[in-house]
């Protein structure tokens, strides 16, 4: 077993970056990952896949990875340190025009928006027109990232409401009332005149620049003296924005940020033929009566409803989910015709993890 071997045993299974080193101790790739361990770990595995980089792996001395708390996290690192340091095969091996860049304009009220690399540059008024550029990220799902910072940050995509125009937002009904991100609360106001430009670079903006630069501490940091300020002064309804605002930041959910050809280990599972299932179990019941057991399954990293199950429980007497589980998992385990798990899933605590 090789040095790197050792090392790479030691990563954790959470998302991240892993940084490629050479014998001059050059940066030489960046990688984003949801399982670090995982991902770096297939570059060695031996099957080798398309993925160029892995023509000139033998290059690499040493291995450094920066973890992070989301996959998000994770592809603004990346970007951030490839629009830095440059690697040699991160630029020499990835098509550059196809990168996705998140941009926002210099409108009285910004516009937050994704554009590939060639439009970036390919008109002189449209490049001046834009206050900040963020990235290059490889392999973004724009459409997905997008929603996530709507909801983080109360991006705004309404037409601003002009003094003395009754008309609100693109989304919103002809008699003039709030958009339907205003009434669901993800929309601090501009269509209905609510917020300033001043207010909103101030309360959307500045925090999501302060984040796609990579300081979501510092952002936290900043949102809860805010939130203390505002609660001192009695404004409960943005102390409380704020608040829940810190909370969906501290524990963002991590959804299909990664385009297909960017998911974990897809192209090697192919290449090797290998195959990757996932079972989950979960009970319900209604009082002693009515209880079932349900199976799902997902296969090389996506749903196979064809072969979600349910159980009826037949023997256990009175409410128990372990005792119920355990009848469940035993019947499955004696269907030998159905392909086996790599993982098994399981709703609930120690005591149906025992089970």
């Amino acid at each position: 077993m090789t040095g790197l071997d050792k090392k790479i045993k030691t990563f954790p299974s959470e998302s991240g970056i892993y940084l490629f080193f050479n014998k001059k101790k050059e940066l030489v790739y960046v990688g984003k990952a949801t399982n670090l361990r995982a991902r770096v770990r297939s570059y060695f595995a031996g099957a080798k896949t398309s993925r160029p980089i892995e023509q000139m792996i033998h290059q690499v001395t040493n291995i450094k990875i920066k973890q992070t708390d989301s996959v998000l996290e994770a592809i603004i690192l990346e970007a951030n340190y490839i629009k830095k340091f440059r690697p040699k095969y991160n630029v020499d091996l990835k098509d550059d025009k196809s990168w996705n860049y998140i941009v926002i304009t210099k409108d009285i009220f910004p516009k937050v928006k994704t554009v590939r690399a060639h439009e970036l540059g390919s008109q002189k008024s449209k490049v001046e027109s834009l206050k900040y550029t963020f990235g290059p990220y490889p392999g973004l799902n724009t459409k997905a990232t997008m929603r996530l910072l709507q909801r983080l940050f109360y991006i705004s995509t309404c037409k601003p409401k002009k003094q003395g125009d009754p008309s609100t937002s693109l989304r919103s009904a002809q008699d003039g009332r709030p958009c339907l991100y205003h009434q669901m609360g993800q929309c601090l106001g501009v269509c209905t005149g609510e917020i300033t430009p001043a207010d909103y670079k101030k309360k959307v903006i500045n925090p999501l620049v302060k984040f796609l630069r990579g300081n979501k501490k510092g952002l936290i940091r900043d949102l809860i003296k805010k939130m203390k300020v505002e609660s001192k002064e009695q404004n409960f309804e943005e102390a409380g924005r704020l608040r829940n605002q810190i909370k969906a930041l501290e524990r963002i959910h991590d959804i299909a940020l990664l385009n297909r050809s960017f998911t974990e280990n897809q192209e090697s599972n192919k290449s090797r033929k290998q195959f990757f299932r996932i079972e989950g179990y979960d009970i319900s019941n209604l009082g002693d009566t009515g209880k079932v057991g349900s199976m799902v399954v997902f296969e090389n990293n996506y749903p196979n409803k064809s072969q979600y199950r349910k159980f009826k429980i037949k023997n256990v007497v009175g409410q128990s989910d372990v005792d119920c589980l355990a009848e469940m998992l035993e019947r499955r385990l004696k269907r030998n015709e159905w392909k086996m798990p790599d993982v098994f899933l399981i709703d609930g605590g120690k005591p149906q993890v025992n089970i």
